[in-house]
């Protein structure tokens, strides 16, 4: 008799039950279609790391150890909102500065270590069963959100995520919370107190008469910019981390999860677009190649067809959203068995691209990412790639690299010329390649071994059980 699976409501309640690190895990996979069909993503991506508060003696503890002395004239034990890894109070420093301070969960690091040992010991008991690819995607979620989850565990690390953010996008027109390092702890962040509603209250935005279509726009632009030119972004904006002032102004929160984009990786993300914009979908499969989102020996055609036939239904503004999704799936399920994979680099990257277009749903109907934030990426491509606004500023720019590119050009010809150039493989080929190795060996193995229990089966005089065994390895050298 087999195992019968939760349905998918019944395991998005176990995986509440189970607390944050599962929770926040469940959410990093609900954005892959090979690990789960349609209705378990569905269930999966109604997930919220929204948890009852700490108990009064929790919250006692974490106060003695946060503030000896307690530098609030006022301060409100009833949190405002209370998460997986903090819960946040208001409080004020004076009469007219009020702050937020957001307390870490007694024992959360603890809890979240022991966590992340039974997910991993886990994996370690179901990795035969998952194919190759699927294997090496499931094992770097797994490192990914072990390394990210414990970082945001820690306030310090929070408030130096928060302190480099405000300084590398002070000029982007967006808010965010100023830290006050002299009362914060690694126990206790506070920060200026931010007014706002929620990204997705769209009565509320609505009724005070703000547009939001531009907010929209900059929202787009704004992690076009962490994620193209600047290559550090917050990988957590989900609308209880985005505001809209009663100005209209965007405001974001929360910066336990930020996260850094390697230059290969920015870069093959630029060529994907570029691509994409340019409709050539074999240089859109090679560039994911590179990006690390498809094995490296993946069937091109197949692929390029695959993503043809997915930007065609999502350019197509006669399909309503329920139609495309519905579309949508049905060409995924097609691909199931494709070799998509899932780097490390890239999980946090297609989250993000995810959490944005799920809030422009929110305000524009059959909004997606092929006909409403393709654009705004294309048109930012040229200053991700370090262009100038004028041309005589690019000539300006190349003139002055000149000599360094002369220099690495003559120091190429040298060693070409003693025999000393180098040839580097990078990662994505090196694991091509030994994983063709390990197919083409692993019938050589299976046939050795079969040779040598023929071998036993004759010593020990059984010649029949031998010949059945030898000619078994024969067959499969054969048919290898």
């Amino acid at each position: 008799m087999g195992v019968r699976p939760f349905a998918p409501a019944a395991l998005a309640g176990t995986i509440t039950q189970l607390g944050a690190s599962f929770i926040k895990l469940a959410q990093v996979l609900a954005t892959r279609n090979d690990f789960f069909d349609a209705h378990y993503l569905s269930a999966l991506k109604t997930l919220h790391d929204d948890l009852p508060p700490m108990s009064k003696n929790e919250y006692e503890k974490v106060m003695h150890r946060a503030f000896v002395t307690l530098p609030f004239i006022r301060f409100n034990s009833t949190p405002i909102a209370s998460a997986s890894i903090g819960q946040v109070h208001e409080a004020w420093i004076d009469e007219t500065t009020k702050v937020a301070v957001k307390l870490r969960r007694e024992g959360i690091e603890k809890r979240v270590r022991a966590d992340i040992r039974i997910v991993s010991f886990f994996n370690r008991i179901f990795r035969p069963l998952f194919s190759h690819t699927t294997r090496h995607s499931v094992e770097s979620v797994i490192s990914e959100f072990s390394v990210m989850i414990v970082q945001e565990c820690s306030m310090n690390q929070e408030r130096a995520n928060l302190e480099k953010f405000s300084h590398i996008y002070a000029s982007s027109g967006v808010i965010f919370p100023r830290a006050y390092g002299q009362y914060s702890c690694d126990d206790a962040l506070v920060m200026s107190y931010e007014e706002g509603w929620r990204f997705d209250d769209r009565e509320a935005i609505s009724s005070s008469g703000i547009d939001i279509i531009p907010i929209i726009d900059k929202l787009v632009r704004f992690y076009t910019d962490q994620m193209l030119v600047q290559g550090y972004f917050h990988a957590d904006p989900h609308p209880g981390n985005l505001l809209v002032t009663p100005q209209g102004q965007l405001v974001l929160l929360d910066f336990g999860m930020v996260k850094r984009v390697s230059n290969p990786t920015r870069i093959a993300i630029i060529e994907l677009l570029r691509a994409a914009n340019e409709q050539d979908y074999e240089a859109y499969v090679s560039a994911s190649k590179r990006l690390g989102t498809v094995a490296y020996d993946a069937p091109v055609a197949e692929l390029a067809e695959f993503t043809e036939r997915m930007f065609e239904i999502f350019a197509n503004d006669a399909l309503d959203s329920s139609s495309m999704q519905e579309l949508a799936f049905q060409v995924l399920e097609q691909t199931r068995n494709l070799p998509f994979k899932l780097p490390q680099e890239a999980i946090y990257i297609l989250r993000v691209s995810a959490i944005i277009e799920g809030l422009g749903t929110t305000y524009i109907e059959n909004f997606n990412g092929i006909k409403d934030i393709l654009p705004i990426l294309q048109r930012n491509i040229p200053r991700a790639l370090g262009m100038k606004d004028s041309i005589l500023e690019n000539i300006i720019d190349e003139i002055k690299h000149l000599p360094d590119d002369l220099h690495a050009l003559r120091e190429t010809l040298r060693r070409a010329s003693r025999g000393e150039l180098v040839v580097e493989l990078s990662p994505l080929q090196l694991e091509s390649i030994g994983q063709n190795l390990q197919n083409a060996l692993r019938p050589i193995v299976m046939a050795f071994m079969l040779a040598l229990v023929a071998m036993g089966a004759w010593m020990g005089g059984m010649e029949e059980i031998a010949y059945g065994f030898i000619g078994a390895a024969i067959m499969r050298l054969w048919y290898r």
